[in-house]
């Protein structure tokens, strides 16, 4: 009996020293990642905090639209029905939603895949009665913003010390939202458009799927913006503002909506029109969105593509072009956290390919551009890849700045707190997956977080480009407050360090 209790002792003595041990454990981890995340931070804080300030703000004119986002929480809003959601394989896809069934199949597909859509509704009578359920059953919990790619991009280029110029139609409530500093070209409606943003966590469920990340499901049935009504009024007022900076924004809005036959085309020639006069001090962006439909990517590659010199978009947007520029053909959800060296390769192709078509038609289009600058933001790493030697300075402060906005937006707060925190990002990353034998491996440093480097892309037998390549770390929120905008703010934040 004194031999089981003294064996009863010992084994009481070796759990609780392995608690204690294992405690001991887990605290010298969490201080060893938040010392890490620390350094990373006060890292990207210094390059952030390098840039010196020009005397005048930079001129920046952002088209075109505007709108009123409705947010909510998307499985809250959304009632899982099996009978509903079927169907739903690797390779479901519509490119617009008609019913009750399309919208939960499409919103499920996305969902467990963790990517961004947008999906235009022909079916006025049904989006009106959702944005009706959602201001009825929903008041305490439905948030109103500014929305549109045009003036969240505005805001965040006025936030950052540029003079802007917006070109959008909008009501007078919406006015309101808009920084009063930040001119408008572009009448006063009597009605704005609405977007029905569904976000999401990481790890919400709904019915059997999980969400792998926060992300978000965006809904319209625009009238107002796929016309791009304020072409015409912005285009005038470009000419007068001058400025150092045009994006283009807001043209998924013509993604599978019914326009009369050669309306879309005429209008995006007068788009084509108004960016191929600028002056060729007038640097040119083009933030790319969710787009699904084949024929209006190909109008893109022919009105737009070739006459802007950046190119800003997220991971599945990505993918999407270099499939349309490839295989003529566009793709569903994509990897919702690609390798480092996967994207790059994608970003590498993208570039090459028009590259290739700039010197193959340069002579016979006088106002071309040769793309010299695309952008990259996903959850874990922001990359940016420039032309050395052209107008774009400061990659890496870009880069830096990219990472820390993604943050701030996602979290909304301006206070970075390392223990709110994620790191996604590997601590070593290889530059291709293409050619594993001429690969160089990247060792991410806490102390200085943002590696760049100079690769020459091969355009033709005649032609080799010199490029830099920056990959800045994000400091993923672990709560994520709104998904929505993230991709404008940081595209805009970047391209407010390089003017």
């Amino acid at each position: 009996m004194t031999s089981v209790i003294k064996y009863m002792s010992l084994m009481t003595t070796c759990s609780v020293f392995a608690a204690l041990i294992s405690i001991i454990w887990q605290a010298f981890i969490s201080l060893k990642h938040l010392n890490k995340m620390t350094s990373i931070l006060t890292g990207l804080l210094a390059i952030e905090s390098s840039l010196k300030r020009p005397l005048q703000p930079p001129k920046v004119a952002v088209g075109y639209g505007a709108c009123t986002d409705l947010l909510i929480h998307a499985t809250d809003f959304l009632n899982y029905t099996e009978e509903l959601v079927k169907g739903v394989g690797p390779e479901f896809t519509v490119d617009e939603v008609n019913d009750r069934q399309e919208l939960l199949q499409t919103f499920a597909y996305y969902f467990k895949n963790g990517a961004a859509a947008e999906r235009i509704m022909p079916n006025t009578e049904l989006f009106k009665e959702l944005i009706q359920i959602a201001k009825s059953r929903h008041l305490n919990s439905i948030q109103w913003f500014l929305g549109g790619n045009a003036p969240l991009m505005s805001t965040r280029f006025h936030l950052e010390g540029a003079n802007v110029l917006l070109g959008a139609r909008m009501s007078k409530k919406l006015r309101r939202l808009v920084p009063a500093e930040i001119k408008i070209a572009g009448d006063e409606i009597p009605e704005d458009d609405i977007h029905l943003i569904l976000e999401y966590k990481s790890g919400d469920t709904w019915g059997p799927f999980v969400a792998p990340r926060a992300n978000r499901y965006i809904l319209h049935s625009d009238r107002n913006n796929p016309h791009l009504n304020s072409v015409e009024h912005f285009d005038a007022a470009v000419r007068n503002f001058q400025p150092r900076l045009l994006v283009i924004s807001g043209l998924q809005m013509m993604d599978s909506y019914k326009f009369a036959h050669g309306v879309r085309e005429a209008r995006l020639l007068k788009v084509q029109e108004q960016i191929s006069l600028q002056s060729p001090t007038t640097l040119q962006h083009f933030e790319m969105a969710s787009y699904v439909e084949i024929e209006l990517l190909q109008l893109l590659r022919q009105y737009v593509l070739p006459y802007v010199d950046s190119l800003g978009m997220n991971e599945q947007e990505l993918e999407n072009l270099r499939q349309v520029l490839t295989k003529g053909r566009t793709t569903l959800a994509t990897d919702w956290n690609p390798r480092v060296a996967t994207a790059l390769d994608q970003m590498r192709d993208v570039f090459q390919i028009l590259a290739q078509d700039y010197y193959r038609n340069s002579t016979g289009l006088p106002h071309r551009r040769l793309l010299t600058r695309i952008h990259v933001h996903t959850l874990a790493y922001q990359a940016l890849l420039t032309v050395r030697d052209s107008q774009w300075e400061r990659t890496q402060i870009a880069a830096a700045k990219a990472a820390l906005t993604a943050h701030r937006h996602v979290c909304q707060t301006d206070m970075i707190n390392p223990e709110s925190a994620l790191l996604i990002l590997d601590d070593s990353f290889a530059t291709t997956a293409q050619n594993k034998d001429t690969a160089s491996r990247i060792q991410l440093n806490p102390q200085q977080p943002v590696p760049c480097w100079n690769e020459t892309i091969v355009v033709n037998d005649q032609k080799s480009l010199p490029i830099e390549i920056c990959v800045a770390p994000v400091l993923v929120c672990r709560v994520a407050k709104k998904t929505a905008g993230a991709g404008d703010n940081i595209s805009a934040a970047a391209l407010s360090q390089q003017l």
